[in-house]
């Protein structure tokens, strides 16, 4: 059966490589769309590259549409050409509406403007959740500025309008890299949504731009290293004393909630800031950060269909080398010679190693708050559970994962792919009331 099947096509020969060489890929995308539906097996063929040609033969090919429709109905419609990027790969894509189901088309090409990836997938459900809007009467805002070691980094202090008295307050810290005060990816601002739905609840937040977004490059201090404490720590702690300050706000009620990166790191900023009221891991990593590495490029070269291709499976063998070696470091096996993960310092990696997010979040006092998603390949179920046991014996420690949810808390169903989060699709309200829930009582 042809359905979900995935193939991994490259190239172009002859005529047809003039054609593409004067096309754009979109135009080249919208040329196999149109063989597709036509069913010309033998120009889909030739765009092969000799490697995969010797593999495959026209016949893979023919009759591809037809077969789908047996099973789905006839093609009705096919929607606009959309693109994005998975595994280092530049993706277009379209959505084929047939009677009884929605797949997706999904082509890719090389730098020269040959194709090397078609694939049929289902398509993504459209989101449910229901966008948030920021309503002036029961919310405001105002800009205020997180400083800390010579930096300044713009944020904004989202605040309950009409609350009666001093309020809690949650301050947001965002995942690895350079991220804006809504964590923005695409068409989605997952801490603006926490933002505002969290405000309908009574509780003021605070969020920032990332120091790396603000300042690039120059975002270590003189005499300083690039490590989780120069990258996020530092600044977290900084934003969470400007939080308790702020006159609005409960001093005694201020929240650390880290998402992907900040979560992993919420404990060690909570070890520096006794007084919080609790802390709130958001899909964050209990597992050492480059085997988590190693096993999203094992996943996206999955979701591509390539794993067996010669080149994948070299830089597969890369990265799994890179990963090993960065655990010998400071040890006579470690190789200065094999480049780190990432491309980060060893500064960056030697604090990486010796902390343990899990050990750490066990010896706190205050209640911490564990949320997954259960369809976030990121950061994945077996870090939920690494959470889960290690803090077992914790008394204010609660846990929720949710079905539907990614890593950037986006609703969908089936295998989660970075292609989603070129999808708006706000955080569903749910997670803001267990949050609230949580900041309210203490635990779920």
């Amino acid at each position: 059966m042809f359905l979900f099947k995935c193939f991994l096509l490259v190239g172009l020969l002859g005529n047809v490589a003039a054609l593409y060489a004067q096309q754009d890929n979109e135009a080249r995308a919208q040329r196999i769309y149109e063989w597709l539906v036509a069913n010309e097996a033998d120009s889909i063929h030739a765009a092969l590259n000799d490697e995969l040609k010797a593999q495959l033969s026209p016949a893979m090919f023919r009759d591809m549409l037809p077969q789908v429709e047996r099973q789905f109905g006839k093609l009705q419609s096919a929607g606009d050409w959309h693109m994005g990027e998975a595994g280092g790969y530049r993706l277009h894509y379209r959505d084929l509406q047939f009677e009884r189901y929605t797949l997706r088309l999904l082509l890719s090409f090389d730098e020269d403007g040959r194709l090397n990836t078609i694939r049929l997938m289902p398509a993504p459900a459209p989101a449910a959740a229901t966008p948030l809007a920021y309503d002036s009467t029961k919310v405001e805002e105002r800009a205020l500025t997180v400083e800390v070691d010579g930096f300044r980094l713009p944020a904004t202090l989202t605040l309950p309008k009409g609350a009666a008295g001093k309020v809690p307050c949650v301050v947001l810290v965002h995942g690895s890299g350079p991220n804006d005060r809504d964590e923005t990816v695409g068409p989605n601002k997952p801490f603006r949504d926490l933002a505002w739905g969290l405000a309908a609840w009574g509780i003021a937040t605070l969020r920032y731009d990332k120091r790396t977004r603000v300042y690039g490059a120059d975002c270590v201090p003189q005499d300083r290293v690039l490590d989780y404490d120069t990258e996020v720590v530092d600044d977290a702690v900084a934003a969470l004393v400007l939080a308790g300050s702020c006159p609005e706000v409960a001093s005694d009620s201020v929240y650390a909630l880290g998402h992907s990166l900040g979560g992993t790191l919420v404990p060690r900023i909570a070890g520096r800031m006794p007084s919080l009221g609790g802390v709130i891991i958001l899909a964050g990593l209990a597992r050492p950060l480059e085997d988590a590495y190693m096993e999203q490029i094992a996943y996206l070269a999955s979701l591509a269909g390539n794993s067996s291709d010669e080149n994948v499976r070299k830089q597969l063998a890369e990265v799994r080398m890179q990963a090993e070696n960065v655990k010998l470091l400071d040890t006579d096996s470690f190789d200065s010679d094999i480049p780190l993960p990432l491309n980060l310092p060893e500064t960056y990696w030697r604090l990486a190693n010796a902390y343990n997010p899990v050990e750490m979040a066990a010896r706190l006092s205050v209640p911490i708050l564990v949320l997954q998603g259960e369809r976030d390949y990121q950061v994945t179920m077996e870090d939920f559970a690494l959470w889960r046991a290690g803090l077992l014996h914790h008394r204010n420690a609660s846990f929720k994962s949710y079905p539907k949810l990614n890593h950037l808390l986006q609703e969908g169903t089936g295998k989660s792919t970075p292609l989603e989060y070129e999808q708006a699709s706000p955080v569903p309200t749910y997670v803001m009331d267990d949050i609230a829930q949580f900041i309210r009582c203490g635990q779920l």
